[in-house]
């Protein structure tokens, strides 16, 4: 497949780069600034592109069979995730790809609450994350408006981090996924595999999804297809 991925050499980004491009897909990696090329792999196609720029949207999604944004704006710039959201959709509603988005964890709901979202609750958003959390919940908003473009939202549990790829994970919907201790957590490597994972066999299309790590040492759904 041919996926172009804007936030490439983002932390999350650069993971769902690297599965990509292990799985054999054609990966074009676009980052706002050329010094960042650095840090992409050098069989990617390295491409400079702001995904808030409509233009931009629809000359690096033409011909791609997937757009994934993983942007996150600086502290002080949350406000941008909608407007990249909102240029995202306009673009690819001219091209016709479907779209994956990076999304945050504030939108889900609380276990064992009566609807408590993520977002006001600050064992899992303390004040410092409150800016950008908001901001995800409304990206999302943005993204369910829309009745133009084949989207998917991907929900990181409470915590996304580096770590190992145990190629498994927890599916959930619109509740954040916690282990027994209230622990939610994935590896921003296991999150790559979900993201791949959904690109392959779309099950959530028009939809958002979470994931977590495991509790115990799950196969997940590429090793169930034999990958």
């Amino acid at each position: 497949m041919r996926i172009t991925i804007f936030g490439a050499a983002g932390t999350t980004g650069s993971r769902i780069v690297a599965e990509a491009l292990s799985r054999g897909h054609d990966v074009t990696a676009v980052v706002r600034d050329p010094a960042r090329f650095t840090h992409l792999p050098p069989v990617a196609i390295h491409r400079v592109g702001d995904a808030a720029d409509v233009d931009t949207v629809v000359e690096l999604s033409a011909g791609q069979d997937v757009v994934v944004t993983a942007t996150r704006p600086a502290a002080g710039h949350e406000h941008e995730l909608v407007a990249v959201a909102k240029a995202l959709l306009t673009g690819l509603s001219r091209t016709g790809v479907r779209l994956l988005a990076v999304g945050g964890a504030g939108s889900l709901t609380v276990p064992g609450t009566d609807g408590t979202l993520v977002v006001d609750d600050p064992a899992y958003v303390p004040p410092a994350w409150r800016a950008i959390a908001l901001a995800c919940n409304d990206q999302l908003a943005v993204f369910r408006a829309s009745t133009d473009v084949d989207w998917t939202y991907l929900s990181p549990p409470a915590i996304l981090e580096p770590g190992e790829r145990t190629g498994s994970y927890r599916l959930g919907a619109d509740k954040l996924l916690v282990d027994p201790a209230g622990t939610s957590t994935i590896s921003t490597e296991d999150f790559a595999v979900a993201l791949l994972d959904e690109i392959e066999r779309p099950r959530h299309r028009r939809g958002r999804f979470t994931v977590a790590r495991t509790l115990t040492r799950a196969v997940s759904p590429t090793e169930a297809a034999g990958r």
